[in-house]
């Protein structure tokens, strides 16, 4: 097909209103700016919002649009006015209809994108709440679209692990775990405590219940594809920014950058997983252009398959372990410290499960022991062990994950950046693979941790630096002193050289014999 005689994206996007679950999470926000930013024209982008914190839905977008990732709009003079596009919607994805009134539906009646990118992502939720969040919502979104006189494209964000018993991923639909009807009349029908109970012979005995409900949503998405123009997206573990809005920009500790953000604290000094496993991520501006070009590719082509499907990952283009990421952390960590450093940067992978335990005894628990006790003696709030056992706890439902790998196929993801017109490459190709230096990347990744997620200043780096090299020296002058002490204690009490005396002199006699 001549793409040349199609509009281009941004002109695909003029005037059309969008409508999105999940606009403050974190793939949402993203995708929020890249319209704003290349996409000028676009009509108004309605977000379901549900109030928080004792903030109402206005208070709530008002401090959404104050924040970094809309940093690059705020400052461009052709972008003024952009972020009054943004109008919040009052919802809820996990009732029925969304809570959405009919007042709110009137006023997006224009709406001809939908974006469903909501979803709770614990992998530790009652399955109950899981099913209604994941499951359900994502049948009332659809219910919703059904209504949508204009609607031209409607896109599910689903996840590459939906179906983690299958280990090479291709671009379909997988059987079904479960009949997603059942499902949900079983979580609008049973407590909590029976599912809970139920959960793992239900469940198929998936590793958790956010993989088996966004495996019921995507069925939900195969039994709507004959009646809505429909896409899934299957993106990986979704991490900062290459570029986009900034380099290293990321508002969460997922995935690796949460691994690197540990060591480069000096807190996480084992991780039990195998070290040769592929830590599958996806940048956050690889995945939300790769989105658009998708929505773009759906609304002006006549599609080969109902249901087109991407996986969204980089495995296959740029392969990093979790051996390598630990590596980097280490190599980086000099560069790039954290202001709040509480030891020097250490420690390994390993997929010895008993060795790990013992490592997260000696040099997890026991020094956040001493640390908090020290925190009370001086009058501060003792944090250490309670952070440490987030990260043990966090390991441990990962555990499934990070000792299996995956390899997934993206023959239509990448069909995608042949399919653009060259006026819209610099814009919306995604090339990770040909641009991206690994070990720049993660450094940007730090960097922007540094700035979005621990809002330290960069002038403050050269402190960070000096003092991250007398904490060098204080581990070398700990482990000297303990290692000394473990040797004198091997001579003094276990009588060890005479041992090793009357070995050599038996295996000299033997060999003289």
């Amino acid at each position: 097909m001549d793409v040349t005689t199609l509009p281009t994206i941004p002109q695909f996007f003029a005037g059309r209103d969008i409508f999105i679950t999940g606009g403050s999470g974190f793939m949402g926000k993203a995708l929020i700016e890249k319209i704003f930013f290349a996409c000028p024209a676009v009509g108004n982008i309605y977000v379901l919002l549900r109030p928080k914190k004792k903030r109402t839905i206005e208070e709530r977008l008002a401090l959404l649009k104050e924040e970094s990732v809309f940093e690059r709009i705020r400052k461009d003079k052709n972008k003024i006015g952009q972020l009054d596009k943004l109008i919040p919607v009052a919802g809820d994805v996990s009732v029925l209809n969304m809570g959405i009134s009919e007042e709110d539906i009137r006023a997006m009646e224009n709406v001809s994108i939908v974006f469903h990118v909501a979803a709770s992502v614990r992998f530790d939720d009652p399955l109950k709440d899981a099913i209604l969040m994941n499951a359900r919502g994502t049948r009332e979104v659809c219910r919703f679209a059904e209504r949508l006189q204009n609607l031209k494209v409607m896109m599910h964000v689903s996840t590459s692990y939906c179906n983690p018993d299958w280990h090479d991923i291709e671009e379909k639909i997988y059987p079904p775990y479960a009949d997603w009807k059942k499902a949900i009349k079983i979580a609008e029908t049973y407590d909590q405590e029976l599912l809970d109970i139920l959960a793992p012979k239900y469940t198929s005995f998936q590793p958790n219940t956010y993989t088996f409900t966004k495996s019921l949503a995507e069925q939900i998405i195969n039994d709507f594809k004959e009646k809505l123009p429909l896409i899934i997206f299957r993106p990986s573990i979704v991490i900062s920014a290459v570029s986009e809005p900034m380099p290293g920009w990321i508002d969460n500790f997922n995935g690796p950058v949460g691994l690197l953000v540990g060591c480069g604290l000096g807190i996480n000094r084992t991780l039990y997983s195998n070290p040769d496993n592929v830590a599958d991520y996806t940048p956050v501006d690889i995945a939300v252009r790769a989105m658009l070009s998708a929505v773009w590719k759906r609304g002006t082509q006549e599609p080969i398959d109902p249901l087109p499907i991407y996986n969204c990952s980089t495995s296959d283009v740029r392969p990093t372990t979790f051996d390598e990421v630990v590596a980097l952390g280490k190599d980086l960590a000099p560069q790039w410290p954290f202001d709040k450093t509480l030891w020097y940067p250490g420690g390994n992978v390993t997929n010895w499960k008993m060795y790990n335990y013992i490592k997260v005894i000696l040099l997890h628990v026991l020094p956040a022991i001493i640390i908090d006790t020290a925190f009370k003696i001086s009058g501060k709030k003792p944090f250490i062990l309670k952070l440490q056992r987030r990260i043990y706890q966090a390991n441990q439902a990962l555990a499934y994950f990070v000792l299996n790998t995956w390899t997934f196929q993206n023959k239509n993801l990448y069909s995608l950046n042949e399919g653009l017109q060259d006026c819209d490459l610099k814009l919306f190709q995604f090339n990770y693979e040909i641009n991206t230096d690994v070990k720049n990347y993660f450094g940007m990744a730090i960097l922007g941790t540094r700035r979005y997620l621990m809002h330290e200043k960069d002038e403050d780096l050269p402190a960070a630096r000096a003092r991250f090299q007398r904490m060098k020296y204080l581990d070398w002058a700990v482990k000297t002193v303990v290692y000394s002490l473990f040797a004198y204690f091997l001579i003094t009490r276990l009588d060890i050289i005479p041992l090793l005396v009357r070995l050599t002199n038996q295996n000299i006699a033997q060999n003289v014999n």
